[in-house]
């Protein structure tokens, strides 16, 4: 397969929301020959250049733990009721959907551990239509009790990239899948206006495929023992 022929078979099958490693075994090339041409591709699709913006939405309670400088705006009244007690940090769910070709919409959404590790998680781009959207945003926020808030793009940016930056600090790089899904966040310059830490401080909360052991080891070279906080397995520090 020549190298043109591969680069438009990757990106008809990237815009219809497969990822690299579906794409690699879809095509039966390796996921290191897709990964640069998916990253090229959501370059080339930057929504400051041409995708208007359809949407953003934050789960309930996102900013828990979190300060920021001015923005009045985006205050979080379920996050401030948690912050009253001794309630261990949330992770955040962001979604962002952005027009697409053919009267379609683009969405990206991103699991967003703005206490440590930066961004956990990843999907997309999933191309749907707009009726696909409201049903996709319900699903993607389906774990929660509340509903998603509506979120301006401002917002989004400080803190989805704002985490990243955040965790890169502490030697976190965030998912694989996060390159992808960078450009439906738009054109940052930073910094974020967000305080990141829970309540100022790193504080890592052990997920089921993350490995502990190389995180604190990580945090400890980063920030020193005793400048961060931990729940191991039930155990906390």
């Amino acid at each position: 397969m020549g190298s043109t022929d591969l680069s438009s078979k990757v990106i008809d099958l990237r815009a219809r929301g497969l990822t690299p490693k579906q794409i690699a075994k879809t095509l039966g090339v390796r996921r290191a020959d897709v990964e640069p041409l998916v990253r090229a591709y959501a370059q080339s699709v930057s929504p400051a250049a041409e995708l208007r913006l359809v949407g953003c939405w934050v789960s309930p309670a996102w900013s828990s733990g979190l300060r920021w400088e001015g923005h009045r705006e985006w205050r979080d009244e379920l996050a401030d009721d948690e912050d009253d007690g001794d309630v261990l940090p949330q992770i955040a769910s962001v979604l962002v959907a952005r027009e697409n070709r053919y009267g379609k919409v683009s969405a990206c959404g991103y699991l967003v551990d703005s206490h440590c590790l930066g961004v956990k998680d990843a999907i997309g781009p999933r191309s749907m239509d707009r009726a696909e959207l409201r049903e996709f945003v319900r699903q993607f926020f389906r774990g929660y009790d509340e509903e998603p808030q509506a979120a301006p793009l401002e917002l989004v940016q400080d803190l989805v990239l704002g985490a990243v930056d955040y965790a890169r600090r502490l030697g976190f790089e965030p998912h694989p899948d996060f390159e992808a899904c960078r450009g439906h966040l738009g054109s940052w310059v930073g910094p974020s206006a967000v305080e990141f830490g829970y309540r100022g401080e790193p504080y890592f909360i052990e997920g089921p495929h993350d490995d502990a052991d190389r995180i604190l080891r990580t945090l400890e070279r980063s920030v020193g023992r005793g400048n961060f906080k931990f729940v191991i397995l039930g155990h906390v520090s």
